[in-house]
């Protein structure tokens, strides 16, 4: 017996009756051999780490643009926070701690620059559209390691596409991603809001502190443990209805007061505009992309949808430096 047996078998003995387990995936689109030590999707958390989009999320912006300060988040430190969050509700639910992993790490590999800044600004002037779920699966399955991707499993595959609110997750361990995804930008954009001075813990209306608490690691803490106590033995993943009622009234406030705030978000409209400008070059001067993207064009893909995976998977420093190189003379730099 493999190690690998011997994991999967731990699985089938350990786990929730309710757990996705290695042994029963629906496997790959193309079939390869198994590993002799890691399941499936240990071997597809493994796949993401060292994928070339993982790395890349470490200068992508969360929510605040270029912030002065070495501790605000980026897009990385968003996902490792929603990787920890998802592990611990799914350890303590007994269900797939591997499967909740790569879903985490993965969800948001297809984010572009600047946030969500760039993702509107991709969407409005693509014909085909741009989301950042859907962009998250092209980039495993069509763009990592020179247009191979990196062949995950389907459910995998499920839990990036469907971690967004709209989204239906096939396992519990991708509802789990789903919610933990939540309390982790609130819990985090909260803190990183009051670290830059937009709001403070008093704001936070008191009916939203008596129920999760009045601070960021009570509220947290709360969120957690709430999701554990409401769907442990229960197949489904879930909140009770008082805490998620505060949830979904601490995300509108965070909507109203740092999502939408024109202190938080007054770069951001130069941002839109430098993914615009530089989408529409790309657009007009093919010939410049790298072989790998000409390639996709040659095989038959939309030119537009090309320059988006181009655009789309550039890190903030980089999208300024084609910027500057295209539009601003040397001297001037």
């Amino acid at each position: 017996m493999t190690i690998r047996e011997n994991l999967e078998q731990w699985e089938q003995e350990y786990l929730s009756p309710y757990a996705a387990l290695s042994k029963q995936s629906k496997g790959r689109s193309r079939k390869e051999p198994q590993c002799d030590i890691r399941p499936v999707f240990q071997r597809d958390r493994d796949r993401i780490i060292h994928s070339k989009a993982f790395r890349r999320l470490k200068d992508k912006t969360q929510v605040f643009l270029t912030p002065e300060g070495d501790h605000y988040r980026t897009r990385l430190t968003h996902t490792l926070e929603v990787s920890q969050n998802a592990r611990t509700i799914a350890k303590a639910l007994r269900l797939n701690e591997d499967l909740v992993e790569a879903i985490a790490l993965g969800h948001d590999l297809g984010h572009t620059p600047f946030g969500h800044a760039g993702e509107r600004a991709l969407n409005r002037v693509c014909p085909y559209g741009f989301e950042h779920s859907n962009q998250s699966v092209r980039m495993v399955e069509r763009l990592e390691k020179r247009g191979q991707g990196l062949n995950l499993t389907f459910e995998v595959k499920d839990g990036i596409l469907n971690h967004q609110t709209s989204g239906t997750p096939a396992t519990l361990e991708g509802k789990i991603v789903r919610l933990s995804d939540k309390i982790a930008y609130i819990h985090h954009d909260m803190d990183d809001a009051i670290r830059g001075g937009i709001l403070t813990e008093a704001d936070v209306p008191r009916e939203i502190g008596e129920v999760i608490g009045f601070t960021t690691g009570e509220r947290l803490d709360h969120f957690i443990h709430d999701i554990v106590t409401a769907s442990y033995g229960k197949n489904d993943i879930c909140m009770s209805q008082p805490v998620e009622n505060a949830m979904k009234n601490l995300r509108r406030f965070m909507f109203d007061n740092v999502y939408q705030n024109p202190l938080a978000k007054s770069e951001e409209g130069k941002a839109e505009m430098l993914m615009e400008t530089l989408y529409d070059y790309y657009m007009h001067n093919i010939d410049v992309l790298p072989e790998e993207f000409k390639r996709m064009i040659d095989a038959g893909e939309h030119r537009e949808v090309v320059v988006c995976d181009y655009v789309g998977a550039m890190t903030d420093r980089f999208a300024i430096a084609k910027y500057e190189e295209i539009y601003i003379p040397k001297s001037w730099q």
